[in-house]
């Protein structure tokens, strides 16, 4: 089965921050999604350098991708350039959260 960036970004859709009740998607936290046959490379950020459940959220989300037919190799790397602001949120989250 061949991986896809639609495929990869769907399984991102069940990785949540646990502070915040948003997948890291619809967050605005998934900067950029690489597919190389089964090789995968993810560009997340935090909501904030700081955040504690940073590795957790990164290990969840290669779990995730991890799951996917076809993966042979995940790579979630932690960006901070561009910080997050709340404009990343998507139309869904911005529902989710009551600031649409």
């Amino acid at each position: 089965m061949t991986v896809t960036v639609d495929g990869v970004r769907d399984v991102l859709k069940n990785v949540y921050d646990p502070e915040i009740p948003i997948n890291v998607v619809d967050l605005g936290l998934i900067y950029a999604i690489e597919v190389d046959e089964g090789n995968v490379k993810v560009d997340m950020t935090l909501t904030f350098p700081g955040c504690g459940m940073g590795p957790m959220i990164a290990q969840q989300a290669e779990w995730a991708i991890s799951e996917l037919d076809g993966v042979e190799d995940v790579e979630v790397e932690m960006v901070f350039d561009p910080p997050w602001n709340p404009e990343y949120i998507s139309e869904d989250g911005k529902k989710l959260l009551g600031i649409d």
